[in-house]
């Protein structure tokens, strides 16, 4: 397995300007694909069915996808919970440890991940969702195919003609018509909704009273919580409630914004996928 640390920029620019090839990158949000299939195992100490699922998933992820490069992306499960509760001290502060068994087998999970021929990068004081938003959208601006595997929602800022989010589990792309469908917003304008309604499961407050009805309105007839917040004619029925708490919409839209400008430090190359013989 890898650890990376450095600068992605240079050596990702002069591979996809001088390597004159198709690419498709699929990152793997490892750990939303592990917890979910690890809880639905009757034993949680299973650790060798965790793997075989895992493996199984997988292999039909490769099949499907047809990828030319592929990494898992994975929280380095002794780090804190980072910047965003620096801004935020209430941010995942109930969300539930990682079972011991589970833990204490990722080596074993990254290691049979690895004889798949998908690499592991851990994260190093960031969550894996900037890291994977780095990558993804570092690739996608130079007009490359990045398909995200989550079942995580947070990834659809990221949408643009040439970055996909998959939820395997649910058989779905979480695409535009899935955000127009789910939140009535643009994809673009998804932090400033979260910044709005809060996100409960991650204790994050939003403002209070105003649900994702009000926020689809708020949306449709503004750009941004900013240009809300210094419309003359905001409703009356949200005045109030933006004046109040303004600043708990902005801390609650920038810990909802995906970082993607983090340093990571390999050339694209490192994960091009070579099927194992």
């Amino acid at each position: 397995m890898r650890y990376y640390k450095g600068r992605i920029d240079k050596p990702l620019i002069y591979y996809l300007y001088w390597k004159r090839m198709s690419i498709h990158l699929v990152i793997i949000d490892a750990l939303n694909l592990i917890r979910r299939v690890h809880s639905a195992q009757p034993d949680p100490a299973d650790i060798a069915r965790t793997i075989t699922t895992t493996n199984r998933t997988l292999s039909r992820i490769l099949s499907e996808s047809q990828p030319t490069h592929i990494i898992a992306v994975f929280d380095h499960h002794l780090q804190d919970r980072g910047w965003r509760a620096e801004l935020l001290p209430t941010y995942k502060q109930n969300r539930k440890p990682m079972p011991t068994p589970l833990m204490e087998g990722l080596d074993a999970i990254q290691q049979a991940w690895w004889e798949l021929g998908i690499d592991s990068l851990l994260s190093d004081g960031d969550e894996a969702d900037d890291l994977v938003a780095t990558l993804a959208k570092k690739v996608a601006d130079h007009g490359e195919t990045v398909t995200i595997i989550s079942t995580d929602k947070g990834y659809c800022q990221l949408l643009s003609p040439t970055l996909q989010i998959r939820d395997y589990f649910q058989h779905r792309w979480l695409d535009k018509p899935f955000i127009e469908s789910e939140f009535g917003v643009k994809p673009e304008q998804l932090s400033d909704y979260w910044g709005l309604t809060g996100v409960s499961s991650s204790q994050v407050p939003g403002i209070p009273g105003v649900g994702p009805k009000a926020a689809k309105e708020i949306l449709t007839a503004y750009n941004d919580i900013e240009e809300a917040y210094q419309a003359d004619d905001l409703p009356k029925k949200y005045r109030k409630k933006f004046d109040e708490h303004i600043e708990s919409a902005r801390v609650c839209k920038k810990i909802s914004a995906l970082k993607t400008d983090i340093e990571l430090g390999f050339n694209l190359q490192d994960l091009r996928y070579n099927e194992p013989q």
